[in-house]
């Protein structure tokens, strides 16, 4: 399930990270970029895979806060531990969730 929903969050924001790499720089040229008043010190193709990952990075977080958003109140506070091997102190030893 783990990789389903990583699958989720990871995919889309890889598609919408390259709609913006395309939409960035094809209205700015990375050479005309500047970091505090200096050129960048990087290459087209430098700029080009640093802005994709950081927009791919920001996307997931987007994704991943919408996924964690839709999930219900039984799939958040669900103990992951069967219960039979919970140990003696566990507050869910009964079994009930809610």
């Amino acid at each position: 399930m783990f990789a389903q929903r990583m699958m989720w969050i990871a995919w889309p924001a890889f598609l919408v990270a390259g709609l913006f790499e395309v939409l960035v720089f094809g209205l700015v040229d990375p050479e005309d970029l500047q970091w505090f008043g200096h050129p960048l010190a990087l290459s087209r193709q430098g700029v080009y895979t640093l802005a994709f990952f950081a927009f791919w990075l920001l996307t997931m977080v987007s994704s991943g806060l919408t996924t964690l958003l839709s999930m219900s109140p039984f799939e958040v506070n669900r103990c992951p531990v069967p219960e039979g091997a919970r140990p003696p102190d566990c507050a869910r030893q009964d079994g009930n969730c809610c």
